[in-house]
């Protein structure tokens, strides 16, 4: 039997098969990490090729494959007319991929890399549809060159409320240290001491203090900077007999399934990796987070906090953020307003540029050190970073920023809306209505 979708599932279902009805070619459907994201994909999947039309699936790591492809099946997909892909190796065989006659990307916002663009171009006619939670690129970029609709229904202080993920307490330390502010003669901290003492390469807090102090006995993901540092780390937890595993793209398949299954089976309580466990990757249910990798990448932060907020009764997910990433982005079910445009980081949320790893081609944050692909070493830069285990975490209970909007004015369509967004930049209601006037909201 089908899956049987919620609500809110069967409705972002039919506004995206209504948008191309309504002439769009490219929608991209926004889902909240744990809205059941593979659900929605298999069941449009179904439709699609239940009709006899082809479907190309994109995804950028190899081990997404069987996950997505196990959905599929478990949907009653027909899977002899479901292509799976890694964009890599699609993009260098465009010559003998068969024809679709729907091309899905999974985690979207890798869209505007430019093996994604070669897929795209050379099958310019053929409809498109992407899945992310978020619509941005690491380098701050809205996905309006590869996409013409953002589709959207519920977001994640919504699926919280509503029982489909956990609640959440967070963690963090005060990133700023006062003592280094400096004021200005205008009475102000001046902007180049602030940015020196947030820029401080430290990680805050004793890590295995607060993890028994806050979530002891609890299953958790350690995300670390480095696969030296998720070694150390891992090491660490043992040493105090804490059992502990590290994961990287160069552990072996078996070897990898083995500790997932320890960590499934509870022989394990922490999982230390890099960015293994990220975007689409399966790992059991647990309820804490470590976050030991300081990031400018809004995508990478919010799959790595929301990571332990699959919904169980009773259960309260524990976020531990030694390195302040809450600071730069805010919490993670924050409203959040996204646009198909380009943005400025002064918006919020904005990235670091990305490059691209030269053995497998995936598009990787600037600060990655090891592909989490394929397993490649990049040169290390900056250093590694200090440890200030005197320092205690507090718990955050409000956005340490404002709510991060995305759009511009030209996509608001109300007075509304535009003077929500003068409010979340920061700027004079008068601002508002000048937009408005230039728009033709008002005469």
């Amino acid at each position: 039997m089908p899956f049987k979708l919620y609500d809110y599932q069967k409705t972002l279902v039919k506004k995206t098969r209504q948008s191309y009805a309504d002439g769009y070619k490219a929608p991209c459907v926004v889902a909240p990490c744990g809205a059941g994201k593979s659900v929605i994909i298999s069941d449009i999947a179904r439709m699609t090729t239940k009709k006899g039309n082809r479907v190309l699936f994109l995804v950028h790591r190899r081990e997404l494959i069987s996950q997505i492809e196990e959905t599929f099946l478990k949907n009653e997909v027909d899977l002899s007319l479901v292509q799976f892909g890694m964009v890599q190796t699609i993009s260098r065989r465009l010559e003998k991929t068969p024809k679709p006659q729907l091309i899905i990307t999974d985690e979207n916002h890798h869209g505007l890399a430019g093996s994604y663009r070669k897929i795209y171009d050379y099958f310019s006619d053929v409809p498109r549809l992407g899945f992310t939670a978020t619509p941005i690129r690491m380098n701050g970029s809205g996905l309006g060159d590869v996409n013409d609709i953002l589709i959207e229904e519920v977001d994640a202080k919504w699926l919280i409320e509503n029982q489909y993920l956990s609640p959440y307490k967070y963690y963090a330390p005060k990133l700023i240290d006062t003592d280094k502010l400096k004021l200005n003669s205008l009475r102000e901290f001046s902007s180049t001491s602030v940015e020196q003492a947030m820029n401080e390469r430290k990680i805050y807090g004793d890590v295995i203090n607060h993890y028994r102090k806050l979530a002891d006995g609890e299953q958790a993901i350690t995300y670390c900077h480095s696969v030296e540092a998720s070694k150390e780390t891992a090491g660490a937890f043992n040493n105090h007999g804490i059992k502990a595993a590290h994961l990287d793209g160069k552990t072996p398949k078996d070897e990898r399934e083995k500790i997932i299954q320890s960590f499934r089976d509870r022989e394990i309580q922490i999982l230390a990796n890099v960015d293994i466990i990220g975007e689409g990757f399966d790992v059991p249910d647990c309820s804490t987070i470590i976050m030991l990798r300081p990031t400018q990448s809004l995508s990478l932060y919010i799959q790595q906090s929301m990571r332990g907020m699959r919904y169980r009764p009773g259960k309260t997910s524990i976020i531990i953020d030694h390195v302040g990433n809450v600071n730069e982005h805010g919490l993670p079910d924050d409203e959040r307003h996204w646009s198909l445009k380009k943005q400025q980081k002064a918006s919020g949320g904005a990235e670091n540029p990305v490059k691209q790893c030269e053995s497998c081609f995936m598009a990787v944050p600037s600060q990655t050190r090891e592909c989490p692909g394929c397993g490649h070493e990049f040169a290390i830069e900056g250093g590694d970073y200090d440890h200030d285990e005197s320092a205690e975490l507090e718990e955050v209970k409000e956005s340490p920023v404002i709510t991060i909007d995305f759009r511009e004015p030209e996509d608001c369509k109300s007075m509304k809306e535009l003077y929500d967004l003068a409010k979340n930049r920061g700027y004079k209601p008068g601002w508002a209505y000048y937009q408005a006037k230039h728009l033709g909201l008002i005469s």
